[in-house]
């Protein structure tokens, strides 16, 4: 059977293919055996510019031709790969018998077996995933981050303006902006992202416990570790974890995630207001022909988008919450619970780009309510008790608290003049009596 969109098992790789389908290039199995690839290749020529005596003869021409075995690398070359891994049973071994292959097929049969020199599996496992991840950090994940920010400080300056009535405890309370509401979210997003920059992306690289033991063992005088920060840091762009055991320790990894986890819970937030204020009829939504709102219900037009966001990041939040959990803890020098997790490590940004994705949909369909702003306002006089009370404060009027306490609570309905002729009864003067009767809730909200 050919996997489909219909017959697929998740989602991502079937309902939302088509949203997430870039991925593949950074996530799926064939992008793994790629990055590894490379790693072998660019390591090798590492070693080639040392120089190992047996190695000197090599040059940058031949260096690009051994490159394009990786920048060539197709789909049937990851099959032959997954043949290998057959009788192999072991995927990296599989990797290095393909570029042995290649070798023959170049005739440098004779410089095959520095082919994966003195390395274990995780030197190669933990170096190409690092650099995967950040690949698809910059190449997936922020160009979608950065349209849904400049989408949300474009409405914070389209709706800088418009006052409307805040909710604490879902009570009426001291009136704000739209805009300003909406930029808390914007300063938010881009403090946790400027944090996640600061995050290394880090990679293990000391042979098979991380010692360097049998490239020591061979080769005296080189020193490694200087050779293996070099590689990895240099070569491939990453950070290079020294000492380690034989697997990546992945503190920075969980750090990572962790930060991709807050991000995704500001967007939650986010997605949880912007249905709250729909269901408040502050926004009406832009409506497609042919689409259907409820299979009963004909005028219903339902905020999807922001419930289909807020799902995807919830999935998405479950994965990276485990990652970050799991994967710094590891059995003495190592066990296998983290490869099994870690092939698991796009399944959450794939959740989180269908959900960016949706929000911004949402987003991009709300239509303005201005009426509704309005009319909310007019109808909570009340929340200028704050004001008065304040000024009367800073006149030192006694008991100034108590006083518009007592007109507040009550059962009366509070309006423009009811807050009117409570100030006209104040002993306070003709002027400060003015300066009371100049606030409404529409211009009181603030800086």
């Amino acid at each position: 059977m050919n996997l489909t969109a219909l017959n697929a098992i998740s989602p991502i790789d079937g309902r939302y293919r088509g949203k997430v389908a870039q991925l593949a290039n950074y996530f799926s199995e064939e992008a793994l055996i790629k990055y590894r690839v490379l790693v072998e290749i660019e390591y090798f020529i590492a070693l080639c510019e040392i120089p190992l005596p047996q190695l000197s003869d090599f040059d940058s021409s031949l260096f690009n031709t051994l490159r394009n075995i990786y920048k060539n690398f197709s789909a049937e070359d990851a099959q032959q790969i997954k043949d290998i891994e057959k009788i192999t049973n072991h995927d990296v071994k599989a990797v290095e018998y393909f570029i042995k292959k290649k070798f023959d097929a170049l005739n440098l049969e004779k410089y095959k077996e520095f082919i994966h020199f003195g390395l274990t599996s995780q030197d190669i496992n933990n170096t190409a995933i690092p650099l995967s991840i950040k690949e698809a950090m910059n190449d997936v994940f922020v160009p979608h981050y950065q349209d849904l920010l400049k989408k949300l400080e474009t409405l914070v300056k389209e709706w800088e303006k418009v006052s409307m009535l805040a909710r604490t405890h879902g009570q009426p309370a001291s009136p704000t902006r739209l805009g300003k509401e909406i930029n808390v979210f914007v300063v938010r997003l881009k403090e946790q992202f400027n944090l996640l920059n600061d995050i290394p992306s880090a990679a293990k690289f000391g042979g098979a416990t991380g010692n360097f033991n049998a490239h020591k063992v061979a080769y005296k005088n080189i020193d490694w570790k200087k050779f293996g920060s070099k590689f990895v840091e240099e070569k491939l762009g990453l950070h290079h974890s020294f000492p380690t055991t034989q697997i990546e320790h992945y503190d920075h990894l969980a750090a990572l995630f962790d930060g991709l986890k807050r991000i995704n819970n500001i967007i939650i937030d986010l997605d949880r207001d912007f249905w709250t204020y729909v269901s408040m009829d502050y926004f009406k939504q832009k409506i497609k022909a042919g689409e259907v709102g409820s299979s009963a219900m004909p005028h219903k037009v339902n905020p999807i988008d922001f419930e289909n966001s807020e799902g995807n990041l919830g999935i998405a939040n479950a994965i990276f919450e485990h990652l970050s959990a799991k994967l710094p803890i590891s059995r003495l020098q190592r066990d296998l619970t983290d490869s099994t997790v870690l092939r698991n490590v796009g399944v959450p940004f794939g959740h989180t780009i269908i959900a960016f994705t949706s929000t911004l949909k949402g987003l991009n369909k709300l239509l303005l309510n201005e009426e509704k702003f309005k009319q909310d306002l007019e109808n909570n006089w009340a929340v200028v008790a704050e004001a008065i009370q304040t000024i009367l404060r800073r006149e030192a009027y006694p008991d100034a608290y108590e006083v518009l306490k007592g007109l507040t609570r009550t059962n009366e309905k509070i309006n423009q003049n009811s807050i009117a002729n409570f100030i006209d009864s104040l002993h306070v003067s003709n002027e400060i009596k003015e300066e009371l009767k100049a606030i409404t809730p529409a211009n009181y909200t603030g800086i």
